[in-house]
Order: C-alpha cells, then structure tokens, then sequence
C-alpha cells in the first residue's frame, strides 16, 4: 500500500477540519475508501496532531463538493504539489464568486474555476 501524500498545513486556524473516520462517516464509507481517495487525489490531506485532516469545505453534507477531484487532477497535471494545490484552493480572489476558489466551486462555478486552474498550467 502506498503513502498518503499529504500538503502541508497551510491553512488558517479558522479552518474547520474533519478526521478521516469524520469523513468516512460523513460520507458513509469504510475508512480505508477515504485514504484511497487521499492516494488517488480526490481530496487533500494536512496533519495535525498527529492526525489526517481534510477541509470540512470539501464536503457537501453526504458528499465531496462537485468538482473538487477534477480540479485537483487539473493542478496535479500543471505539477502543483498538494501543498500548493492546498494554498491555490484557500488563496483569496475577488474576481471569483465566493471569493476563494473552493468556495466558488461550492457554489455550483466549477467550470470557472477548472478553465483558471488550466490557465495556471501556462
């Protein structure tokens, strides 16, 4: 079994974060489906405490907020390590709605935010 890759933890305090067994209840999987989706860069991952945490934005109640594995495939592609994919996800950006990119995917613009995470690849 391979590693989990991990970002670093980037994130602000006020960041609301969810355990691995949070997110498997949450989305109502075996704990080790939500460590293959780590691996297979469907979510991203920080440590704290000792502890896999994921953003609790990634989720929309039972289910991973539509478009954040295909963005995420999209800056791999570009060469972003998770870290930096991390920092691009929270970075503010007013011209987007929501003003952050995650936010904007929550709120149904993830063709905007894919077409930016593209152009990023430039």
């Amino acid at each position: 079994m391979s590693a989990i890759p991990l970002a670093d933890d980037v994130l602000g305090a006020d960041v609301a974060v969810l355990s691995a067994a949070e997110v498997a209840t949450r989305l109502n999987v075996a704990q080790n489906k939500v460590r293959q989706m780590l691996r297979d860069g469907q979510l991203i991952a920080v440590r704290r405490d000792g502890e896999l945490m994921i953003p609790e934005v990634f989720f929309r109640e039972d289910t991973v907020v539509k478009g954040l594995s295909g963005t995420i495939t999209v800056l791999s592609d570009a060469g972003f390590s998770r870290t930096e994919m991390l920092r691009w996800l929270f970075d503010e950006d007013d011209t987007l709605p929501g003003t952050t990119p995650i936010n904007a995917l929550r709120s149904n613009h993830g063709t905007e935010v894919k077409r930016r995470a593209q152009a990023m690849a430039f």
